[in-house]
């Protein structure tokens, strides 16, 4: 059986390489770098920084050296692909109102959303311990709230609502309303369950 994460990928690779890599990183706010026989774009993702060479689209975190998950170049190849340079606007819209977004809607509730509140829907500290070794930025949403920044223009924001004996704890995932500029909205359903994946772990540490 082929690998679909392959088949993606290289489909993504054939369609950058025709690409202008200083376009590219002008619309994705990032630094690209001229070098001998192409170029490196330096491309910060959950708050990691990646190298990218151009034009042979090999991804490494800065730190370390190592490949990412192919999944995630997926991820960031798309992103580097969609991005067309729009300035995020600071609105929040809710995954179900981006383009599709109902197609992916239960999905999306099953896989990030629910984990969220169960696991911090009674405990605000928890979150919020979680949320800033995250790297997240408090925000004024629900009863606590936080700001990740997945790309330099992708905003997303975990709001949760505290559960008591009246009303059942909530979670929601909101997104810039200019995100459907930076991933298709299949994508930012897999960034959003990482974002809460990641979360949940921490707090299980």
């Amino acid at each position: 059986m082929a690998d679909p994460y392959r088949a993606a990928y290289e489909k993504v690779c054939q369609e950058l390489r025709s690409a202008d890599p200083q376009i590219m990183a002008g619309n994705a706010d990032i630094e690209y770098r001229v070098l001998d026989g192409g170029g490196l774009l330096t491309l910060p993702f959950f708050g990691r920084a990646h190298t990218v060479t151009f034009p042979a689209l090999e991804i490494r975190d800065a730190q370390t050296g190592q490949a990412p998950p192919l999944a995630h170049q997926i991820l960031m190849l798309h992103h580097l692909k969609q991005a067309d340079g729009a300035q995020p606007t600071g609105q929040w819209v809710s995954f179900r109102l981006l383009p599709d977004g109902r197609v992916y809607e239960r999905a999306f509730q099953a896989r990030a959303l629910e984990p969220l509140a169960r696991t911090f829907g009674g405990d605000a500290q928890a979150f919020q311990q979680a949320a800033r070794k995250l790297g997240g930025e408090p925000m004024r949403l629900g009863d606590v709230s936080y700001l990740f920044r997945i790309f330099p223009r992708l905003f997303l924001a975990v709001v949760i609502w505290l559960g008591d004996e009246e009303f059942p704890a909530e979670a929601n995932i909101l997104f810039d309303s200019t995100a459907g500029h930076y991933l298709p909205t299949e994508d930012l359903a897999i960034v959003g369950g990482m974002l809460s994946g990641r979360l949940v772990k921490e707090a299980r540490r």
